[in-house]
Formats: C-alpha cells, sequence, structure tokens
C-alpha cells in the first residue's frame, strides 16, 4: 500500500579529497617502511642496537622539545616584558625543532632521521622561507569572501539528514538603537 509520500532518496556523497584518499595510504606505507627498516638493521646489526637507538631517539626527542619550548617562552617573556607584540619571527624556528624533536621520539629510523634533519639550521631557515612564501601565495590566490562566508553562513541540522543553509542576519533596531532590546532574551541551553 502506498501513501503517496515520495520514497527517500539518498543525498549524493560528497565528493572525497585527494588528501583524505592519500593520507591514509601514506601513513600505511610508513608505517610499513618504518618496521621493514627496523627488521633489516635489527637482522644486521642485532636486536639491542635497535633497542638501544629507540631510546637515544626518545631521550634525544624529549630534551630538544624540552629546549625548544623553553626557548619559545623565553622569547615570549621578553617581547611582552618589553612591551611590543611578538612578532612572526621570533620562534626563531622553535616549532620545527619541536616537530624535529617530535619524529625524534616516534618509534623508528626514518623518522629519527627526518628529526635529525629538521634540527640543521640551515634546514630550518629554508623550510621556514619555503612554508612562508607557501602561506602568502595561498593568501594572496585565495577568493575574497572564501573564509568570512563560510563564517557568515549557518547550517542547521535537521533530524531528517537534510542540511538547511541560513545567514545569519542581525535586528536592525538593536544597532541603532545602541543599547540592549528591552525584551528578555531566551535561555542558551533548553
Amino acid at each position: 500500500m502506498t501513501t503517496g509520500a515520495p520514497t527517500p532518496t539518498r543525498p549524493a556523497r560528497p565528493r572525497r579529497s585527494r588528501l583524505r584518499t592519500v593520507l591514509p595510504l601514506a601513513v600505511a606505507a610508513w608505517l610499513v617502511l618504518e618496521i621493514w627498516l627496523l627488521t633489516v638493521v635489527a637482522g644486521a646489526a642485532g636486536g639491542l642496537t635497535v633497542f638501544l637507538l629507540l631510546i637515544a631517539g626518545l631521550v634525544l626527542g624529549s630534551v630538544v622539545i624540552k629546549r625548544a619550548g623553553r626557548r619559545a617562552f623565553q622569547n615570549l617573556n621578553e617581547a611582552l616584558q618589553g612591551g611590543t607584540p611578538p612578532s612572526q619571527g621570533a620562534g626563531g624556528g622553535n616549532g620545527l625543532m619541536m616537530l624535529g624533536g617530535l619524529l625524534l621520539m616516534m618509534p623508528g629510523l626514518v623518522s629519527d632521521a627526518l628529526g635529525l634533519l629538521l634540527l640543521v639550521p640551515p634546514v630550518q631557515k629554508a623550510l621556514s622561507r619555503y612554508a612562508e612564501r607557501t602561506f602568502e601565495r595561498t593568501l594572496r590566490t585565495a577568493r575574497p569572501g572564501s573564509l568570512g562566508g563560510a563564517f557568515q553562513q549557518a547550517r542547521i541540522y535537521r533530524p531528517d539528514g537534510k542540511v538547511v543553509q541560513g545567514e545569519v542576519i542581525r535586528d536592525e533596531r538593536d544597532e541603532t538603537r545602541g543599547d540592549r532590546p528591552e525584551e528578555p532574551r531566551p535561555p542558551l541551553n533548553r
């Protein structure tokens, strides 16, 4: 028996971004490479040597992260005590040092090599310049309103799974009066 109501159709699934497709595969390949390399080195040099390498990476990584964090906090304190806002370059590569320390702490020889590479100052400078240029290029090519429009839109999720898009519109009489409305506002939680 039919009721005359249309049968619900499933909305088309949004296209997966390239990053969401490639990232899990890249992480899996990274793990397989790390495990394979650990077994090769353990077979050649012995399991105790690999264990000591992993412990040394953990200790060195924690020392590097502690030192970089202390330096970043000290730079921030000096900038704030001097009455100047912390500048962009106040970090002095501390973020890359922390990333290098984190990579050293991760178990694996490839991550240790990348972590040690990030501790070299010329590599830090080159990577920070590259990241800055990429960030500036992305900001220049961004469409105007692409991010702001996302913040101004509100999405209401209905129980049946449909998405209704809308925009937030402020009440003009509140802005022209300059004071608060006389009627009480409803409570935020229900």
